[in-house]
């Protein structure tokens, strides 16, 4: 007949070799298996999510960041939870718990200690093993370290033989449990309120709380010999305690002092570590915006006008040419509406400010964070007539249009972070219900020499526009790794003519110069494979790969 342990008695795992109950553990109050394992697998995910946003601004957000972190959370939990095992079979006790908690403790802090000495791997190795390297010196061994809780919890929690499978099943249930709820956490919620830094630290004061329960509280007897023995057993754990907490508070002041407990990012939001910094370019002063490791923008605030990258001049140019077809069909009584896919700095929003007064801007960013540092960092007035909605594109775009806009443009497009979503048929036919006749639809986007992804976004645009038109941002565009592409596409022909006399105010007719011919972008899309890219079927991280990794052309 199965008993209860009453309050006073002590859990005792059972002993499968010898047949019997294995020496005393904990008492009954402190001893709560599922707890134990939700705390840990809890602690598990949050390191986890965490690790894609600490790694971004060193090697950026792609397929390979995100593989590399699963996969060396996944080798350093299963790598502990056999060593953990075996340690188990040979020593479970309270006190082995408590310190596998208080080395995950140390193991989890490690990684802010790391991250402030600048962690830096030779530029010379591929991408995919820098990102694998960096991503296992930080994640690895802690992983690795709270692998081990779940074998010696399961060994010290089955006393019953004739109950293993439930006893277990609670067990496991309740990892996934905990699991579950670091992730949501996490996600929603954790890393806008306190950033990764923080969480991190937070984690680490966890681990070595569990740590000190189990190693103060282990072998504890039910009565004691004398009261000598109680006193030095009660004086004992006072000063542990006592130490433990001094070490605690002089390890916060010491990070709090080494500063690595900030984060290096001007604002972490849940989706961005965003970096604002001063510069100079072409001898003015600007605010450069960092989305992770990317540059996304340049903002001039004293001079609106100015523009620094290419992309951005075809941009000017052709809404130039917009703005005059708008006029001669209206007689110069319209004013532009164009909408923006993508705010990142807000420096075209501000740069149509100032030269089209009177236009209707609507900018579409998914993060509002990034509004409010463009408000409050980067020279977008707070009173400024462009308006900002911060949702995904295309939900914004799902529902029936409520205005034609004569220039709809893409900034969307992250570095190698492509939200595929943006890039299929189906998301081309939404922008164009809610394109103008005649209007234009403008994407900016980066690939390397194989061209993988540029035929196949070129080909999808042609599924629902009739003229496409490529523009690489830099002359040399067919012998770099790495080059910017401006896509223009449409229900009308362009008057390429036309733009041979815009030049957008910086003394050179960029787009009219760049732009391929017809005929040159079929002997593009012939190069090799194109797909078409649907919602079903859009493989963009695949086509970005060699990118990353820096491989040149077939």
């Amino acid at each position: 007949m199965d008993t209860q342990p009453s309050s006073t008695d002590t859990i005792q795992p059972f002993d499968c070799a010898q047949g019997r109950p294995s020496a005393p553990a904990v008492r009954p109050r402190l001893w709560r298996p599922t707890a134990i394992v939700f705390v840990s697998s809890a602690c598990m995910m949050v390191l986890e999510l965490v690790a894609g946003r600490i790694i971004a601004p060193y090697v950026g957000v792609s397929l390979y960041t995100w593989t590399s972190v699963i996969g060396v959370v996944l080798a350093g939990m299963s790598l502990g939870n056999y060593l953990g095992g075996r340690l188990a079979d040979r020593w479970a006790s309270p006190r082995l718990l408590g310190l596998i908690f208080l080395l995950g403790g140390l193991a989890s802090l490690v990684i802010l200690a790391t991250e402030a000495l600048g962690l830096k791997l030779p530029d010379a190795w591929p991408i995919v093993v820098r990102i694998l390297v960096f991503t296992a010196a930080l994640f690895f061994l802690p992983s690795m370290i709270l692998g081990g809780v779940s074998p010696v919890v399961v060994k010290l929690a089955v006393h019953d033989l004739a109950r293993t499978g439930s006893t277990v099943g609670r067990i496991s249930a309740a990892g996934t449990v905990g699991s579950i709820v670091g992730t949501f956490a996490t996600g929603f919620w954790l890393i806008s309120q306190f950033g990764t830094h923080v969480i991190v630290w937070g984690v680490g004061i966890v681990l070595l709380v569990m740590a000190l329960v189990f190693l103060l509280a282990s072998n504890v007897p039910g009565t004691f010999g004398s009261a000598w023995h109680v006193s030095r057993s009660m004086l004992l754990r006072v000063l542990a305690v006592l130490g433990s907490v001094l070490a605690l508070a002089g390890g916060t002041g010491l990070a709090s002092a080494q500063s690595w407990l900030k984060s290096q990012c001007t604002l972490e939001t849940n989706y961005f570590c965003i970096k604002v910094r001063d510069a100079e370019r072409e001898g003015s002063a600007v605010r450069i915006l960092i989305l992770d490791r990317l540059v996304h923008s340049y903002s001039s605030l004293d001079n609106p006008k100015k523009l620094i990258y290419g992309y951005e001049q075809v941009y000017a140019e052709a809404t130039d040419y917009a703005a005059a077809a708008l006029d001669r069909r209206t007689g110069g009584q319209g004013h532009l509406r164009a909408l923006f896919i993508g705010g990142g700095g807000y420096t075209f929003p501000r740069y149509m400010e100032a030269v089209y007064p009177g236009s209707e801007l609507d900018v579409i960013e998914i993060d509002p964070g990034v509004t409010e540092v463009a408000y409050d960092l980067l020279g977008l007035r707070r009173d400024s007539p462009i308006a900002s909605f911060n949702e995904d594109a295309r939900m914004y775009l799902a529902g029936q249009p409520t205005k034609q806009y004569e220039l709809i443009m893409g900034d969307a497009f992250n570095d190698y972070s492509v939200p595929y979503h943006l890039t299929t048929q189906e998301f081309n036919e939404r922008v164009h219900a809610w394109l103008a006749p005649g209007g234009l639809y403008m994407v900016n986007m980066i690939d390397g020499p194989r061209r993988e992804f540029l035929r196949a976004y070129t080909a999808t645009l042609r599924r629902t526009f009739p003229y496409v038109y490529v523009a690489p941002a830099v002359r040399a565009w067919r012998d770099s790794p790495r080059v910017t592409f401006v896509l223009i596409a449409s229900d009308a022909a362009l008057d390429l003519d036309a733009f041979k006399t815009i030049d957008a105010g910086d003394g050179e007719t960029f787009f009219a110069n760049q732009v391929l011919s017809q005929a040159e972008t079929d002997a593009l899309l012939a190069e090799g494979p194109t797909v078409i890219l649907t919602d079903r079927y859009a493989p963009v991280d695949q086509m970005l790969a060699p990118v990353v990794r820096g491989e040149g052309g077939n």
